[in-house]
Parts: C-alpha cells; structure tokens; sequence
C-alpha cells in the first residue's frame, strides 16, 4: 500500500469494462540483448575506426537502419562507441587490458534482431567467448521474479496474460502459470487456482472450529473472496469483507475461476446476502468499529521486516492484533495470515507468535494457536481468548456438527496441523 489517506481509492472500471494496462498476450514490444565479449586482440579494442565500422556493419546486417554514431576514446586505452537506430540504441564499451568488450543492443519492433546483430559483431571483432542475456522490454510480462528471502528469488514463467494493471496501491498481474490462473501482486504470488484451496481452507476452517459460536465473521483483505464465501458455507449468517484496493478485488472477480464472480461481487457491494463488502482501510475500519465479531479473518500480503516504512506493517503491529482481539465475542477467535514455517524464512512467524499472539491472547488467559499448511510455504496464527489446552482435538469434535465440511481437512488433521513446531513452543513454554 502507498502513503495514501485511509479509504481513499484509486478511481477503478466497473465490472466488465475498461481493457488491461497492457495487452493480454506474451509477445514482447522490444529486446534488449546485454552481452560480453572475450578473447579479443587489445589492438582491436583500441581501434575506434574499425570498431565503429565493425558495430554498423554488424547492425545492419541484422536488419536495423542505424541513423548515427558517436564515438569516445579513453587514455591511455578503451574506447566507447554508441549507436543511434531507428529501432532504439546500441553501445560497446572495450576494456583492452582484459581483451574484452561489453554490448548492449535494444531495438524495438519486428525488423531487427538484436541477437544477431550481437553475434555478428562477435565474429567481426575476433571474439572467443561470447556471453549473453536477452530481457524482454514492454508489453505483457512474460516472467514474475517473486522475492522469497534475502538473496533468493522465484521466476514465474506467465503463458497467457489476462491482466495487468497498477492500480494505485499495487501492481496486479493475472496470468496462467504452471500453477493454472495465478494472482500476482508486487511481484509476489497471492494465490493459484491450483493451490488456492489448500491456502483458503487452512485460513478458515480451522478458526471456524475454534469459535464457539460462528455467526458474525470479519475479514480484512483476502481480495479473491474466497473466504468470504467459505466463511458462509462453514455457517456464518453474515460476513462483513473490508479491502482497501476497489480495482483489485474487481480484476479478481473477473479474471480468477475461484472466488468471487462479477455477479456475486456486485451483491456483496450492494449488500444484498450474507457478505456485505467495504472498500476502505481496513485498520481503520477495526479502530471505529463497535460490533463484535465471532470470528476474525486478516488476510494480507506478508509482512515487510526489511521496509520498516511499508504502509502494509502498520496491520500487523501489536496495536493492531490487540484491537482486532478487543473485537471479538468472549468465545471469539482471530487468524492472521503469517507468513512461512521454512526455517529459513520463518522470522516473521516467529515474531508473530512470541511477541503478539502470545502476549495478547495471554491476558485474556487464551493463547496463540497455529495452524500448519499442506504447502510448505504457509502457516497462520490464531487467537483464542479463552483457555484451550487442545485446540486440535476442541476443532476436531466440532467438525461434525458443522453445516458443510472442509475438502482437505478431517479430524485427524486438525489433531495433527494444530500443533506448533517445537522451535515455536520453546519460544514460549
């Protein structure tokens, strides 16, 4: 989320209307090749005449119409030559000392190929050892790198592209994956239509047990609706579902085969059924609400240790786990989303569950409660606010009286996946 005033929406198209930033297909607008060069003789690379001959004759061989050339020679030695085209800009950067030169050649269009105006310059010039990389400029994206931890990333190949859009607190890209309709915000993977069940129902159902009463549910974020609607069917006669981000939750109704469909949203606008949607902030919505809640649901993009002034860390403050517990019902349970159990990026559970759970829910002589995940990449904490010595086998018995059931839990799971790894415990036995 940006700086922007609580509530304040970025003006969105309605259901069905307006075309994606970008075109929903795969096709680059342009390439741009970055490449090194080796092996060269040091004469070669400090001889400014045959290095402007080599590069536009190189290019034009390739198909594009070079409009001109500058040219800059460095003492004692190393030369830089740029090219002007028609179809965008070329350079080499020579360092004869290591025998080598670096090239960058981006062109636009279907008429020139970079790549081969590139390994056409490699065989002008002499060159031994050639390497290359070729990034796809403009049009729908044709890659995702998700940030996973410090240090590693996870690349997303996209098939088709539905939609793209920046919607003025995020950058929202839908698209087909490996994983099937995949929802990307900031460049990080919220759901899949492969495994968006397996998330959805551990971020519900097993709070949806732990309630005592299950009449009134509150869910802040979770943008698909999908909650929202396994909230009703496990027995709510009411959800109140608040997001900031109007456009978002709209470009999921439409493009995503899961959660809410367009018609199914307008209702919940218009109030019309059990879900009654808000667009606006949902911290705030929390601080002046004064109706209790059974049960409370925050669904949100994952926490921001390494930006301390990321807007989306404001909600997962202990302020702000303490007001969301201030409104529940005495029999009442929250669950945050809270991010992964790997050991090797857990801090922010850990976190979570020794300095905010367990202190909130401690006072009211409750306790944190986790929830596991059949995906490795998830795990959730809820809060409970009475004494509950096994919430694993209270949700366990419940199961059978509730009006509809779970597809990936049963009562041995939820004995099971409710009980925190020893590394959390020890934080706070």
């Amino acid at each position: 989320m940006p700086a922007t005033a609580a509530g304040e929406l970025h003006p969105g198209t309605g259901l069905g209307t307006g075309a994606p930033a970008l075109p929903s297909t795969s096709s680059p607008v342009g390439r741009h090749v970055l490449a090194e060069l080796g092996g060269i003789a040091p004469e070669m690379l400090d001889d400014c005449a045959r290095l402007r001959s080599d590069l536009t004759a190189a290019l034009t061989e390739a198909g594009a119409q070079v409009r001109q050339v500058v040219v800059e020679r460095f003492e004692p030695q190393g030369a830089t030559v740029v090219a002007v085209l028609a179809e965008s800009h070329a350079s080499i950067h020579t360092w004869p000392e290591h025998g080598g030169m670096h090239v960058d050649v981006f062109t636009c269009g279907e008429s020139a190929d970079p790549v081969d105006a590139v390994r056409r310059l490699a065989d002008r010039v002499g060159a031994t050892d050639t390497a290359l990389q070729v990034v796809d400029r403009g049009g729908a994206p044709r890659t995702v790198t998700e940030p996973l931890s410090p240090g590693l990333t996870r690349r997303w190949d996209l098939g088709r592209v539905h939609h793209v859009a920046d919607t003025g607190f995020q950058h929202v890209v839908v698209a087909d994956t490996a994983h099937g309709v995949t929802l990307f915000c900031d460049d990080e993977r919220q759901s899949t239509e492969h495994t968006q069940l397996t998330y959805h129902e551990a971020l519900v159902w097993p709070g949806a047990l732990l309630a005592r009463e299950l009449d009134r549910v509150l869910i802040i974020g979770s943008s698909e609706g999908v909650a929202s609607e396994m909230a009703v069917a496990a027995g709510a006669s009411r959800v109140d579902h608040v997001d900031i981000d109007a456009e978002a939750v709209r470009i999921c109704a439409e493009h995503l085969p899961y959660g809410y469909t367009p018609e199914s949203l307008a209702a919940a606008e218009r109030g019309e059924g059990p879900v009654h949607l808000t667009y606006g902030d949902g911290r705030q919505f929390v601080l002046d609400a004064r109706e209790d809640w059974d049960l409370v649901i925050v669904d949100l993009p994952d926490e921001r240790p390494d930006e301390p002034d990321a807007q989306i860390n404001r909600l997962y403050e202990e302020e702000f786990v303490r007001a969301c517990a201030q409104r529940l019902t005495p029999g009442g349970v929250l669950v945050f989303q809270a991010g992964s159990p790997a050991v090797w990026r857990d801090a922010t559970l850990r976190s979570a569950w020794q300095q905010r759970f367990a202190a909130v829910f401690g006072e009211t002589g409750g306790r944190g409660v986790y929830i596991g995940c059949e995906e490795h990449e998830w795990a959730f904490l809820a809060g409970v606010r009475e004494p509950m010595a096994d919430p694993g086998a209270v949700a366990a018995e419940r199961l059978a009286s509730m009006p509809s059931r779970p597809e990936l839990w049963d009562a041995t799971a939820l004995r099971h996946r409710l009980v925190a790894p020893l590394s959390l415990r020890r934080l706070t036995d």
